[in-house]
Formats: structure tokens, C-alpha cells, sequence
């Protein structure tokens, strides 16, 4: 397995956030797509979340017999040094869980302001300056997700 759990748990945050919103197109009138070409990206979007789920099971479990590296190397470039590991130190995974699905949902609602055909180009460059920062918040709990991880599996294969 080339992902880290945080990885993992970031695919699946954003299928979820994605298939939220196509099931809100789905109810909705307003639509891209036909109803049938909706419901086939639901098929396919349960087919990959289902996918995330088993390898997420799976890192676990090869986590806890020692047999997988925990976490990747990161090599960060930040353009403005401030923002370097400035999200609250998550205490608990299920907190670092929650910071992460919450900045995928911010990128994702940034994302699609910066796509707005209806907006001024001054004011999509300042959506796109907004992005940057949430995307270094993201990363930064996928990388806390994985210490905590490597720290928990640690002290379980230390006894």
C-alpha cells in the first residue's frame, strides 16, 4: 500500500462530499446531467467509496502486525512560512478526522466559487489566494491523522 491512513480517510472525505452533492442535484432540478446519468455516478461513487473503506480496514489491520510504514516523508514548500503546521494540535483522531473533512468541504465550496462563470476575475484571483492556505490545513491533518496513528500502533507493538 502506497497511502497513509490519513490519505485514505481524505479519499473518502471527499466521496462523500462529493456524492452529498449528487444526491442533491438528484432531488434537485436543477441538474448537468440527466437523473440516469446521476444515479450511474452514484453506482460508481459507492463502488469506489466501498474500495477506500476495505484499504483503510486493510492498512489498519497490517498496521497493528507491524508490516506497513505508517507514514510518508513529507517534503513541504510553503510560499509564506506562517502557515507552516498552523492548524491546532488535534488531541484525538476523531478530532483530526473532523478538521480534515471540514477543510475538504471548504475546498470544495472555494473550488467551486473559483469556477463561477459569472464572476469578475479579481474577484475569482481572490478565491484562488483562499485555496492555498485551506489546502495547507488539509494537509496538515492528513499528516496529523498519521502520527497519531504511528504513535498509537508504536505503544501497541512496544508491549
Amino acid at each position: 500500500m502506497a497511502e497513509t491512513l490519513g490519505s485514505l480517510i481524505d479519499k473518502l472525505t471527499i466521496k462523500d462530499i462529493r456524492e452529498y452533492h449528487i444526491n442533491q442535484m438528484v432531488k434537485s432540478g436543477r441538474r448537468k446531467f440527466s437523473k440516469n446519468q446521476l444515479k450511474e455516478k452514484l453506482r460508481i461513487l459507492k463502488r469506489q467509496k466501498q474500495e477506500v473503506i476495505q484499504e483503510i480496514d486493510g492498512f489498519i489491520a497490517a498496521a497493528l502486525k507491524g508490516k506497513l510504514t505508517l507514514k510518508d516523508e513529507k517534503l513541504k514548500i510553503y510560499n509564506d512560512l506562517k502557515d507552516m503546521g498552523r492548524i491546532v494540535i488535534s488531541k484525538s483522531m476523531g478530532q483530526a478526522i473532523s478538521g480534515l473533512a471540514k477543510a475538504n468541504l471548504e475546498l470544495w465550496h472555494l473550488e467551486d466559487e473559483a469556477r463561477r462563470k459569472d464572476a469578475s476575475l479579481g474577484y475569482i484571483g481572490k478565491v484562488k489566494r483562499m485555496i492555498d492556505p485551506v489546502n495547507q490545513k488539509r494537509n496538515d491533518y492528513i499528516d496529523r491523522i498519521d502520527r497519531l496513528l504511528e504513535e498509537r500502533i508504536s505503544s501497541l507493538l512496544r508491549k
